[in-house]
C-alpha cells in the first residue's frame, strides 16, 4: 500500500460512502474532497466536509498508517492545524490535535472494494516496461490522444524550466544561452556531457570575438576539447596549433580544457564523431550572426531547418576525426541530425521565451514545429507502436518518451488517464 494510490482513492471518491463515519462514530457527508496539492503542506486543500452536524472547510491529510500523522512531525507543525480530516487506510493509534482534541479521522480499509487494489496492485506489478501493456487495447482512443498531449507538454515544461534556469545563470543572455543549449545538443545521447562542458571552457563571448575567422573559431574549440595533437603534422593540425597557442594564453583557457578521453567514439558512426561534430558546430557559429534572433524568428520549419545547413571547412571534405582521411566525408548536418537539434533546442527556447515574454504564440509555434518534424525511432517509440500508439510525429514521439520516463517507469499509472481509465472499472 502507498500513499499515492490513497490519494486516487480518496480524489475519485472509489469508497462505499453510505452511512460514513469517523472512527470515533461521528457522520461523514463529503461535499468537496479538495484539491490535490503538489507542494508542501496537507495533500488536498479546499476541502469540504460534515462531519457530526458541523460544515467545515479546510485541508485532508492523508496516510497510510495513522500514527504517521506524528512520525512526520504534523502535530508540532502549524500548517496542518488547518486538516479538517485525517484519511487513513489503516487506523493505528489515535491522533491529536495540537489542542489535545481528538482529530477526526477517516478509514478507508473496510471501504474500498478489494478488486480495485487487486487491480492496482496487478497493474504496477507487471513485469512489462509498459503496465498496461496487455490492457492498453481496451482504453478509449480519446484517452490515449489526451493523454500524450499532456505528456508532451509535460516534457515541453520541463526543458523550458531548465532553459529558464541557463536564462538566470547567464545574465539574462539569450545569445550565451542557445550557444550552450546547441553545444549540449550537438553531442546528441553520446556526447552529450562533455559538448556541454566545452560550451563552458569557451565562452560565447570570447568565441563571438573571432566570429570572422573560422580557423581561429575551430581552433579554441578543438583545443579546449583536447584535441590539439602536437604529434599531427598535418598542414591544418599545425594551423591549429598556432592559432591555438596563442588564443588560449591571450584569454587564459588552459586551465579549463577538457582532456581528450571524455569524448566518446564506441558504436558511433563516422558521421556522428564528435570531431565532425565540432567542425559542424564552428561552422554554424561562424555562418550564422545572431543565432538566437534567427532561430525564435523563423515562423516556417523549412526557413528554420535550412539555419543549420553550414559546410565546415575543407578538411572535413575528408576528414571525420584527425589524421584519417576518407575519400569523402558527409561534412554537413543529415536531415534527422537536423530535426534533432529542433527538437531538443529550439522547440524548449521557443516556449521557454514564450513563457517569459508571456506571449503564447511562440509556445504555439514550438508545437506546430513538432507536429510537422517526422517522429523520432528509438527503443522507447518502438515498444509503444508494438503496443499500440504509434507515432506520427515527433510531437508524438515526445509524448511517448515523457510518458515511458515520467509515468510508465515509475509506475505512476494511477497519475495517468490511461492507467486512471483501466483500474475505473473497478472501482
Amino acid at each position: 500500500m502507498n500513499e499515492s494510490f490513497l490519494y486516487y482513492v480518496w480524489q475519485l471518491q472509489y469508497f462505499t460512502k453510505k452511512d460514513l463515519r469517523t472512527t470515533a462514530g461521528e457522520r461523514i457527508e463529503i461535499f468537496k474532497p479538495g484539491i490535490l496539492n503538489k507542494d508542501s503542506g496537507p495533500d488536498f486543500s479546499n476541502a469540504k466536509i460534515k462531519i457530526g452536524n458541523l460544515d467545515w472547510v479546510g485541508t485532508v491529510e492523508i496516510h497510510v498508517k495513522a500514527s504517521a500523522w506524528k512520525e512526520h512531525h504534523h502535530d508540532t507543525d502549524a500548517a496542518y492545524d488547518s486538516v479538517i480530516l485525517h484519511v487513513v487506510w489503516e487506523n493505528d493509534k489515535p491522533v491529536l490535535r495540537a489542542d489535545n482534541t481528538m482529530m477526526p479521522t477517516l478509514e478507508l480499509l473496510p471501504l474500498v472494494e478489494k478488486s480495485l487494489l487487486v487491480a492496482y496492485k496487478k497493474l504496477i506489478n507487471s513485469p512489462t516496461s509498459i503496465p498496461c501493456e496487455k490492457l492498453f487495447s481496451t482504453v478509449n482512443e480519446l484517452v490515449k490522444i489526451s493523454m500524450l498531449d499532456r505528456a508532451l507538454m509535460q516534457r515541453l515544461e520541463l526543458k523550458a524550466a531548465q532553459v529558464i534556469q541557463l536564462f538566470n545563470h547567464n545574465q539574462n543572455d539569450w545569445e550565451e544561452i542557445t550557444y550552450q543549449l546547441l553545444a549540449r545538443n550537438f553531442g546528441f545521447k553520446v556526447n552529450y556531457e562533455p559538448f556541454f562542458r566545452l560550451s563552458h571552457a569557451v565562452p560565447y563571448k570570447v568565441l563571438l570575438k573571432h566570429g570572422d575567422n573560422l580557423l581561429q573559431m575551430e581552433s579554441l574549440l578543438f583545443g579546449q576539447a583536447g584535441f590539439i595533437d602536437h604529434a599531427l603534422k598535418d598542414e591544418y593540425m599545425k594551423n591549429l596549433q598556432r592559432e591555438y597557442q596563442m588564443l588560449s594564453k591571450k584569454y587564459k583557457l588552459e586551465n579549463m580544457q577538457l582532456n581528450k578521453s571524455v569524448w566518446k567514439y564506441l558504436r558511433l558512426r563516422p558521421a556522428n564523431f564528435p570531431t565532425l561534430r565540432i567542425a559542424q558546430f564552428s561552422a554554424l557559429f561562424f555562418q550564422r550572426q545572431n543565432l538566437f534572433s534567427q532561430l525564435v524568428e523563423s515562423e516556417n520549419l523549412q526557413d528554420l531547418k535550412s539555419i543549420f545547413n553550414v559546410t565546415p571547412s575543407e578538411y572535413w571534405d575528408h576528414h571525420y576525426r584527425f589524421g584519417h582521411k576518407t575519400v569523402r566525408s558527409l561534412a554537413g548536418l543529415g536531415e534527422s541530425s537536423i530535426d534533432n537539434l529542433v527538437i531538443n533546442t529550439v522547440t524548449p527556447l521557443l516556449v521557454a521565451y514564450g513563457k517569459q515574454k508571456d506571449d503564447q504564440s511562440f509556445v504555439d509555434r514550438a508545437v506546430n514545429f513538432l507536429q510537422h518534424i517526422q517522429p523520432e525511432s528509438n527503443k522507447i517509440t518502438k515498444v509503444w507502436a508494438e503496443v499500440g500508439l504509434p507515432a506520427k510525429s515527433a510531437f508524438d514521439s515526445q509524448g511517448l518518451i515523457e510518458l515511458n520516463n515520467n509515468y510508465c517507469l515509475k509506475r505512476r499509472c494511477l497519475s495517468c488517464t490511461i492507467g486512471s481509465s483501466i483500474l475505473k472499472p473497478f472501482a
